[in-house]
């Protein structure tokens, strides 16, 4: 427990000062009184993040929201977000972002590259963590649309472009079908997923950060192949090899045993799909 409350002092401090020149592992370990070696392994081990990529992204973040919403100068934005320079932010949020600042402001629309891993509303998880109860594969129904989309924020860093109005209506589809599930330990909600039954695809799958490395996709997986997806070759779309914005979700369907597959674009961002082929 003290770890993860350790993890959560490190982001409520980061989350304060966004907007500071300089958050890194020195200034983040010596405001919440860790050593900033014992801090980065522990961050690390239980968001699946380091400090210096959480708050990049989610500094990143608030500056796309600034550049759709404000008319503040790029080189202010820039300096927000603890850059010296427009040019040196540019060329990072270009590697996250697909498209320059200024190309993003044209382009009118925000999307967030991370949302704030905010554990507090969450009912149990903390606990759940810490007590391993038993685990729970079951439908989902409209009762649970805002657990799900909480889950969702959480998640988002591994859906470029994920738009919640759209996101919602899609959902509501998938619960007419069947096609959405939710995976649960305890009372908390730790995974979803969408599945496409006529084309044997997962157009949604997530996990919450803290169980990312406790094999919930896989289990998950297990399940839908199991007794849901009668397809002999199961899909998924993920980021592109070396995509900088890419968190680790490529590496994790590789280590699920999915393969490489055609380059895509979706919204207008580079991805690729993975194919998953099954025996019989």
């Amino acid at each position: 427990m003290r770890k993860l409350e350790a993890a959560l002092a490190a982001i409520a401090y980061i989350e304060e000062h966004l907007s500071d020149e300089k958050v890194d592992l020195d200034t983040v370990s010596e405001a919440v009184h860790y050593s900033k070696y014992h801090l980065h392994r522990i961050f690390s081990n239980t968001v699946q993040l380091t400090i210096h990529e959480y708050a990049q992204r989610r500094q990143l973040t608030e500056a796309a929201k600034l550049l759709v919403f404000s008319e503040k100068p790029i080189l202010d934005i820039a300096l927000l977000a603890g850059y010296d320079s427009q040019q040196a932010f540019s060329n990072v949020f270009k590697a996250m972002y697909k498209q320059s600042p200024l190309e993003f402001r044209k382009g009118e629309v925000f999307y967030p590259l991370q949302l704030e891993y905010d554990f507090k509303d969450q009912s149990g998880i903390i606990g759940v963590c810490e007590a391993n109860p038993k685990k729970e594969i079951r439908y989902a129904t409209d009762i649970d649309i805002p657990t799900w989309m909480d889950l969702a924020r959480l998640c988002v860093d591994g859906f470029p472009y994920l738009d919640e109005d759209e996101h919602i209506v899609a959902l509501k589809r998938y619960i007419e079908k069947d096609g959405a599930l939710l995976m649960l330990e305890g009372s908390a909600v730790i995974g979803s997923m969408l599945i496409n039954y006529e084309t044997g695809s997962i157009d949604f799958l997530a996990v919450h950060p803290l169980y990312r490395k406790r094999g919930v996709a896989g289990e998950f997986l297990d399940t839908a192949l199991s007794e849901l997806i009668e397809n002999k070759e199961i899909s998924i779309t993920t980021f592109r090899e070396g995509d900088k914005a890419d968190t680790g979700y490529r590496k994790a369907l590789k280590e699920l045993g999915f393969a490489e597959a055609e380059l895509l674009t979706e919204f207008g961002y580079p991805t690729q799909r993975m194919v998953l082929a099954r025996d019989g």
